[in-house]
């Protein structure tokens, strides 16, 4: 099958067929029909964050189920489904407590004495999040899968499979936004975007999309802000607490920086809660005033929005069925896969929501 690997961080991907086993027992296969190209995946591209190479990144997809394995229930072949890369073991601490985006998911990945379930020559390849959606095939253990209705469009469905469920789920799940709130949101990116999205379906008041680009603050207000602040004067926080009266009472920090969490901390009022959805770099730390501890503000993290995703990706699945959800205007460009490196550099650039990868033939 055909595959975008990674070889080494900073270099192109490379276009190359390479070898796809066949299901174990607990393992699902699938024919890749869409695949969205995510800012975490430009974090390994660029080795931000070390990876065992050669690897097929991606994990933002959905496809048909081609084979299943003979243990399999949930799925059989014909199915369309979203992967997620919190695949659940559904045995350990977190699985047990519903809090399945914790699971690391390591009983759910073949032993050292398996064939791997990809391969360049023999050579084993690493799938990326346990998936590898770079490729026109995804083999992947039964709990990384959930089965969605077949009129749902496939291309809109993989972009639920990460930066929607991530973004939308930290404003729902993660932060639980209450109905009337001031919210801000700093980065419009996909996830930055689905967390507006999210913060409106909870019934927020104001919402402040804060970005640099002006286009991205347009495009949020069809997400549902109903404020923008454009970041490049330095004023964003000013900007906020003068919208909101003082503050928000939640702040969602989308771009995985020091200064841009520090600002979301800063645009609280008393007893708000920020959320950092982005991915700080490694050993990168957060300073906050001690004393605004006092006003009992929090801060947290997200991992994945708190997914229960075979509950959530259906539901995100039928708000944008019935106009709620606003994945149309999310995905900027289709391209084939040939297209990977122009549009990890449309990435970089930053003017970009979402790209999908499709494989239709």
């Amino acid at each position: 099958m055909k595959a975008a690997l990674l070889y080494e961080a900073g270099k192109p991907l490379v276009i190359e067929d390479i070898q796809i086993s066949k299901p174990q027992r607990n393992e699902v296969l699938i024919r890749t029909v869409a695949s969205g190209l995510c800012h975490s995946d430009l974090h390994f591209v660029d080795g931000i964050y070390p990876f065992k190479s050669p690897a097929v990144l991606g994990h933002e997809s959905a496809g048909i189920v081609e084979a299943v394995g003979s243990d399999v229930q949930y799925v059989e072949a014909g199915d369309h489904v979203i992967t997620c890369l919190n695949v659940f073991c559904g045995k350990c601490h977190f699985c047990l407590g519903g809090h399945l985006s914790l699971c690391r998911g390591t009983g759910t990945r073949r032993g050292p004495e398996d064939e791997p379930r990809i391969s360049k020559d023999g050579e084993p390849v690493t799938q990326f999040a346990n998936l590898g959606g770079f490729a026109e095939q995804m083999l992947v253990h039964e709990n990384a899968v959930v089965k969605i209705r077949k009129d749902m469009p496939l291309d809109r469905a993989a972009v639920i499979g990460c930066g929607v469920t991530t973004g939308a789920g930290a404003a729902i799940r993660t932060a639980a936004v209450e109905t009337g709130s001031d919210v801000a949101v700093i980065g419009c990116g996909g996830v930055g975007l689905s967390a507006i999205n999210g913060a409106a379906l909870a019934g927020a008041n104001r919402i402040v999309a804060v970005d640099r680009i002006d286009s991205k603050l347009d495009l949020a207000k069809q997400f549902g802000a109903t404020h923008t602040v454009n970041a490049t004067d330095g004023t964003a926080v000013e900007q906020v607490r003068e919208i909101t009266g003082g503050g928000v009472d939640y702040a969602f920090e989308a771009i995985g920086l020091k200064q841009t969490a520090e600002d979301g901390w800063a645009m609280l009022r008393s007893r708000g809660v920020l959320t950092v959805i982005g991915m700080l770099p490694p050993g990168e730390k957060i300073e906050i005033p001690g004393l605004d501890l006092l006003t009992e503000k929090r801060l947290q993290g997200s991992a994945m929005g708190s997914n229960q995703f075979r509950l959530d990706m259906p539901r995100f699945v039928d708000f944008y069925l019935s106009g709620r959800l606003h994945l149309d205007e999310l995905i900027s460009h289709r391209t084939p896969l040939e297209g990977v490196n122009d549009a990890v550099e449309n990435l970089r650039g930053g003017a970009v929501a979402r790209q999908v990868f499709t494989f239709d033939d």
